[in-house]
């Protein structure tokens, strides 16, 4: 099941992001944080502390749709982070599970697989919930096989990071890499479905508190887009900006895109594909 107090830890994480001036008010030069106070966050959203503070502490799992709204209002959530908290709540109740038992889907719908055909050379991938890599274009395969992400039968994307010693190697910024991993895999109702709740375990069992420690502190709200680093065995340091693209709930599927970030990775990921300097093109970071 989805760890006792998710609301309440990604509420916190939330208000110690947000800074005084990105909602108005004045930062004093006694503040110990750079993020609001539960006081401001109470009085921004017209409720007392003291429930702030229940809700932070997993008293109170279940605010009201009103309550709810004003705290996105009070500390600037995204659409995406709305959508979260939401499911948040609903998580509360231990009979909650928004994908049933059904199985994580493995097929490649033919409209996907043309486009990834579409995408080529640039490397992309299909990833299911537990982040099974379903297919993937030929650009991806220049990039992820020589470090060995695509050796296993059936490869995993979060297998690698947290089971496979190359990957510290591979990933420059591990860290990073994976609490977005744990992130994605707590999307929903993690533990609550039979399928992520088996390979949680496994990654547990494998990576003892690298995994589990981050389960218990990282909120599960995934970045759909950012820069990573990689450490390629022939292409050399790559800086590649991501870009995930959610397909519908029934397919349960995301494609992620990479594409250079600078003016050095887009020449080598040319070489990579054999191909000749193309003009840039570059996603800025």
């Amino acid at each position: 099941m989805v760890s006792a107090n998710e609301l309440g830890r990604f509420l916190r994480m939330r208000r110690e992001a947000v800074t005084p001036a990105e909602v108005g008010l004045p930062t004093g030069p006694r503040r110990r944080t750079s993020g609001l106070r539960r006081s401001e966050v109470a009085a921004l959203a017209g409720v007392s502390v003291e429930y702030v503070t229940r809700l932070e502490q997993g008293r109170d799992r279940r605010p009201s749709p009103q309550v709810l709204s004003a705290l996105a209002d009070a500390l600037r959530l995204t659409a995406r982070e709305r959508t979260h908290v939401y499911r948040l709540t609903k998580a509360a109740d231990p009979g909650f599970n928004c994908r049933g038992n059904v199985t994580p889907a493995r097929t490649v719908r033919p409209t996907v697989q043309a486009l990834l055909d579409r995408l080529e050379p640039t490397p992309a991938v299909l990833l299911n919930r537990l982040s099974d890599i379903l297919a993937h274009t030929a650009g991806y395969e220049r990039l992820a096989r020589a470090f060995g992400l695509l050796d296993s039968a059936a490869p995993n994307l979060a297998r690698f990071v947290f089971t496979d010693g190359r990957a510290r190697s591979v990933y420059p910024d591990w860290d990073q890499i994976a609490d977005e991993h744990v992130a994605a895999l707590k999307q929903g109702p993690f533990r609550a479905d039979p399928h992520t709740a088996a390979l949680a375990d496994e990654l547990a069992a494998a990576a003892g508190d690298a995994f589990t420690r981050r389960v218990d502190t990282v909120p599960g709200l995934a970045k759909a887009s950012g820069i990573h680093r990689l450490a390629h065995p022939e292409a050399g340091m790559l800086r590649l900006a991501y870009e995930t693209l959610e397909l519908p709930a029934d397919d349960d599927q995301r494609v992620i895109v990479h594409l250079p970030a600078d003016a050095a990775t887009s020449v080598a990921l040319d070489r990579l594909n054999g191909q000749r300097p193309q003009p840039l093109r570059l996603v800025a970071g």
